[in-house]
């Protein structure tokens, strides 16, 4: 009964093991299937000449503006003309603040030009996007936007698991080491809690490496085979963001420095301590002068805690900087504050669930003669208060800050994501009030009665000895007779011998585990605790998840504000030229009226209306009449007649828009006494 009872208590250990990691990938790969391309962090506010425009006359200059400051290569702005032909000069300039222009080739003919832009977000995330424009006239373009967004594909899908990985090795790497020093510092000694240290390390360093070489492909041109291009390498080194990555290798490699001692020196100085407590008070009654050595070896032991965790704060600190240098923090309104904010919450959230993973693997893996004990779960339990206070605190102000308004946090993807992070953190700090009152039940009595009980267990059962001339002493020579028989049979009596000490072996390995489960569950608190960090840890993944998507979503205050600038943009602002083709149907009645209008604003604004005849010359008409119409707001038509000042050139001084909307222009031509036509465009004004 016991290898089956120990096979159940493994498989049960097993089974919620692999329940979390399934969970892990599940949550993992629902966000990288929902999410495409990184969200842009930066976004276009505006453009000179504005998306879907109509000039009359060809630009010198394409000019964008964004949201926040944004890096910009030689090609990172395009301008195409209809056939596709690239019509810029290709260096782009910085014209002040957040607005950059390309130089565009003089002689451009008439027709649709398209925009594309790919740069790089001051928060270290890659923008891309295109619009158009129209110069005379809308026409068909033959460019067609096929290339995958930047920050997409394969590249895209590595970095972001690359992200993932980062963050899981950050928590788990200073959680788990502040878990050991502030905790429970006999866990420096115990194998699973060193192991998942130094996963974490590992988990980060890896990571950290594989983004360095990643992240000029990722930004880039998104081709595999550009991974490994150590020009790209080059130029990613002098970003804010190759330097961050480099500064997180360089403080990892402290961090190795900092396990090595505490799982080294550290370690061996908590194994001697305990061993030296064991037998203190044999030695204390001798009087042989070992109370003082035990009190320097104590202040010895008190020094070396107080300098790993000096020394691991700074480190972790730094950790949690290279992400706030050049992440959300770095940018937008109060940066100078927002970046030390960032690392407390980053530092809260390791403590949080990297000490929670520290102490479910204490709970469940950790052997039962080092097993956690009540005052290291309930000095958890503090801590973690603590963490949580200092992530809530830290969290609203960066609520405030990356989302700015109620509108963003409903209707955003951002705000939305951060309203289900709010949920998740409930229902943990729910789960954990549920784990502190089985803390608080916690008895280390049945734990230490067990313990004593299984280590005299192991001392009575001593294999018994039977010696081998046994035998022979009781037979006397009678016995000559059977050496032959068994030394004929020697060989197989080794082969069974052999099979007999593999399954005695198996057994003691299975009574060995019913005996680690029996002092697990010797109190019923310790089971009741196990499920509920269970149950914790299972949410802080997804709660990991959800944060990590965070960090490469668009901020709501930036969404919002290019969700306006996109709505401004689609009310026309700017110079508006439309051309509209008429008949009067008489004799030497066709022609092309074209009509600017600038700035197109509410307001005044100054119109001109150049009638030509098919061949492009001027056409002299004997009258033109202007109308404009917001049949939404019932508004109009409001006449304009322009005066003449040239053949075919017709203007007005002062033609007033009273709102924004989009209107119906109505020109009216007539060609001689009794031939007239009125043509109509609508177009955005306001």
């Amino acid at each position: 009964m016991a290898p089956r009872a120990a096979a159940t208590t493994t498989g049960g250990v097993a089974f919620r093991v692999r329940a979390l990691l399934l969970l892990l990938l599940a949550v993992i790969g629902a966000v990288l299937a929902g999410a495409a391309p990184a969200s842009a962090h930066a976004a276009l506010t505006g453009s000179d000449p504005q998306q879907g425009a109509v000039v009359g006359r060809a630009p010198t200059q394409v000019s964008l503006t964004f949201s926040e400051k944004v890096a910009m290569s030689d090609n990172s702005v395009r301008v195409l003309d209809p056939k596709g032909k690239r019509v810029d000069t290709g260096k782009a300039t910085d014209l002040g603040g957040t607005t950059y222009g390309v130089k565009l080739h003089s002689g451009l003919p008439d027709g649709t030009f398209t925009v594309t832009y790919q740069v790089v977000s001051a928060d270290s995330h890659p923008v891309s996007g295109a619009f158009t424009f129209s110069i005379g006239a809308p026409s068909q373009t033959s460019v067609a936007l096929s290339d995958p967004a930047v920050g997409g594909g394969v590249v895209g899908a590595l970095y972001g698991v690359g992200r993932y990985v980062s963050y899981a090795g950050f928590i788990l790497l200073v959680g788990g080491a502040a878990f050991v020093l502030a905790c429970w510092q006999r866990g420096a000694g115990v194998r699973p809690v060193q192991r998942l240290v130094v996963s974490g390390w590992l988990a980060l360093t890896g990571a950290t490496l594989a983004l360095l070489l990643l992240r000029g492909s990722y930004v880039g041109s998104g081709k595999v085979g550009d991974i490994f291009d150590l020009t790209l390498l080059g130029q990613v080194l002098q970003t804010k963001a190759g330097a961050a990555l480099v500064s997180r290798l360089l403080l990892l490699a402290a961090g190795a420095l900092f396990i090595a001692v505490l799982f080294g020196a550290y370690a061996r100085r908590d194994e001697a301590d305990v061993t030296d407590a064991s037998g203190r008070s044999d030695a204390s009654d001798k009087g042989d002068g070992s109370d003082k050595g035990r009190v320097d070896v104590d202040a010895e032991k008190r020094d070396l805690t107080f300098g790993l965790a000096i020394g691991g704060a700074v480190v972790a600190a730094g950790l949690a900087a290279s992400w706030a240098m050049a992440e959300h923090a770095s940018t937008g309104i109060q940066a100078g504050l927002a970046m030390p904010v960032d690392v407390l919450h980053l530092l809260a959230v390791a403590v949080w669930l990297g000490g929670l993973s520290a102490l479910l693997v204490a709970l469940f893996r950790a052997p039962a003669e080092t097993q956690i004990d009540a005052v290291a779960v309930r000095r958890f339990s503090r801590l973690a208060f603590g963490s949580v206070t200092v992530l809530a605190t830290t969290g609203i102000y960066q609520s405030w800050r990356q989302v700015g308004s109620w509108s963003a946090l409903t209707g955003t993807w951002y705000g939305q994501l951060l309203l289900i992070k709010i949920g998740l953190v409930a229902v943990l700090v729910g789960i954990a009030w549920i784990s502190r009152r089985w803390t608080a039940q916690l008895s280390e009595a049945p734990q230490a009665k067990a313990l004593a009980t299984a280590r005299a267990e192991l001392r009575t059962k001593q294999p018994t000895k039977v010696p081998a001339n046994s035998r022979d002493s009781s037979s006397g020579g009678s016995d000559s007779r059977d050496m032959d028989s068994r030394d004929s049979n020697s060989r197989d009596s080794k082969s069974g011998d052999s099979r007999r000490a593999a399954q005695l072996a198996r057994q003691q390995a299975a009574v060995d585990t019913t005996r680690q489960k029996r002092l697990r569950d010797a109190d019923p608190a310790r089971a009741g605790l196990r499920r509920s960090v269970l149950a914790e840890a299972g949410v802080a993944v997804v709660l990991l998840a959800v944060t990590t998507v965070l960090t490469s979503t668009e901020p709501g205050r930036t969404e919002e504000a290019a969700q306006q600038a996109t709505s401004s943009s689609s009310q026309r602002s700017g110079p508006l030229s439309l051309k509209l083709p008429f008949d009067t149907g008489g004799q030497d009645g066709k022609g092309t009226a074209e009509v600017t209008l600038d700035p197109a604003r509410v307001g005044g604004n100054e119109m001109h209306v150049f009638v030509e005849r098919p061949n492009g010359k001027a056409f002299d008409v004997p009258e033109v009449k202007v109308a404009f119409t917001l049949e939404a707001k019932k508004i109009g038509p409001l006449p304009v007649t322009p005066d003449r000042i040239a053949t075919g050139h017709w203007s007005a001084i002062g033609v007033q828009i009273p709102m924004a909307g989009d209107w119906e222009i109505a020109v009216t031509v007539r060609t001689s006494d009794i031939d007239q036509t009125t043509v109509t465009k609508n177009a955005k004004i306001g």
